[in-house]
């Protein structure tokens, strides 16, 4: 099997408003929208969210449903300067979970969760 890239995933949220307007604040560039489903982007990397209501396949429903979202999951974002992205962040009225802090890793990081617990570690390599 020969993998060749990931282009994105699907995430499934409350309410695509509000998840429009928090990932708009923070940057990232709007793709098609409506009440039912939100795409953005990094570059040719997309995040779609989905209304958890909208969702009409039974076999998904119990995930659409799942009170903790993305368990696990941290969407890392690179950025020229996470100093920089965490103060407009803070600007635009959101309030990321970490302050920015160097990692041994070599990374400089700050988390922020979205409206529906989805966790975004936004990295710079030092």
């Amino acid at each position: 099997m020969e993998l060749k890239s990931i282009s994105g995933f699907t995430c499934y949220v409350k309410d695509v408003t509000r998840t429009a307007t928090f990932y708009e604040a923070l940057g990232f560039r709007m793709g098609a929208q409506n009440d039912r489903q939100l795409t953005v982007y990094v570059n040719w990397f997309s995040i779609t969210f989905l209304a958890q209501g909208a969702e009409d396949k039974s076999e998904f429903q119990k995930e659409a449903n799942a009170r903790e979202k993305g368990a696990g999951l941290y969407i890392n974002i690179k950025a020229d300067n996470a100093d920089v992205a965490h103060a407009g962040a803070v600007a635009n009225g959101l309030a990321p979970s970490t302050e920015p802090r160097d990692w041994p890793w070599g990374n400089r990081e700050f988390v922020i969760r979205d409206p529906d617990g989805y966790k975004l570690v936004f990295f710079q390599k030092k």
